[in-house]
């Protein structure tokens, strides 16, 4: 598990590449998809954190949510300050403030 530091481009730097991955599905307890992260530019960065949240916890519950915020580092300032800025910190943010667990389900690119 990364450290992460003050700056997101920094941490990225330390995830691993997601040049393999199609997209990224959030499924709540019902199994019903409540959110797709595509393989798109604009996207890679919290593409990557995902991926990364899957490796380290297997699930994105409290623990994971609030390490996935320290990763977003300026990110999370700002959407705390402008909620819907960034709507990949925002499923964060919620879980930490209790909503419930979401699981992470990674769809690699097929070839």
């Amino acid at each position: 598990m990364i450290q992460p530091g003050a700056k997101f481009k920094d941490n990225l730097q330390q995830l691993p590449s997601v040049s393999d991955l199609q997209r990224i599905d959030l499924i709540d307890a019902k199994g019903l998809v409540v959110a797709s992260i595509e393989n798109e530019p604009g996207k890679q960065g919290s593409l990557a954190v995902y991926q990364y949240l899957k490796q380290c916890f297997g699930t994105l519950d409290a623990k994971a949510a609030e390490h996935g915020l320290l990763v977003f580092a300026e990110h999370t300032v700002d959407a705390r300050n402008r909620p819907g800025a960034h709507p990949n910190v925002d499923h964060l943010l919620g879980i930490v403030a209790g909503d419930g667990p979401l699981a992470i389900e990674i769809i690699v690119a097929s070839l």
